[in-house]
């Protein structure tokens, strides 16, 4: 299995040409394993639909082209609630 294209990675596919950002990586019971890509582009000002293609027709562009700035947590895990005191029966 190519493990080398991952998400965040420009890449396109080897037989469509279709190019963008990778935004997932899904593997399957089988083995199989896709690539979705999201392009670039827009049209009538939206972004196009990302693709997937099997991961042996996507080609490497660069990799960590796309990377997630670290901001403030804007959610997630919070502290368990205490239960207060517990009484004995």
């Amino acid at each position: 299995m190519n493990t080398s294209i991952q998400c965040g990675d420009l890449a396109k596919d080897g037989i469509t040409g279709y190019e963008g950002i990778v935004v997932a990586r899904t593997e399957w019971l089988n083995k199989c394993v896709r690539i979705t890509i999201q392009a670039k582009e827009m049209k009538d000002g939206k972004p196009v639909e990302n693709q997937t293609f099997d991961e042996e027709q996507v080609v490497l562009i660069r990799s960590r082209a796309f990377t997630q700035t670290k901001s403030k947590q804007t959610g997630g895990p919070t502290p368990a609630p205490s239960r207060g005191q517990v009484t004995k029966r």
